[in-house]
């Protein structure tokens, strides 16, 4: 994992500034449209994709936050 992309990501405080640059939502697949397959990790630091998910139930939801 790229230590430094974790630390801009792990702002310490919330600020427009710093929170700004990852809201990107004009860059999510439209509604209806598979997601792209990518990697994910789980908080012991094991490794999963996004298809293996897929894979195991009809539907998923899968939340993303802050590492603070």
């Amino acid at each position: 994992m790229d230590s430094e992309l974790i630390r801009r990501y792990n702002y310490d405080e919330f600020v427009k500034e710093k929170f700004a640059p990852w809201m990107r939502f004009d860059q999510s697949p439209p509604l209806g449209i598979l997601a792209p397959d990518f990697p994910l990790l789980h908080l012991d630091g094991t490794e999963t994709t996004l298809s293996e998910l897929w894979s195991k139930s009809s539907f998923l939801i899968i939340e993303f936050g802050s590492f603070t």
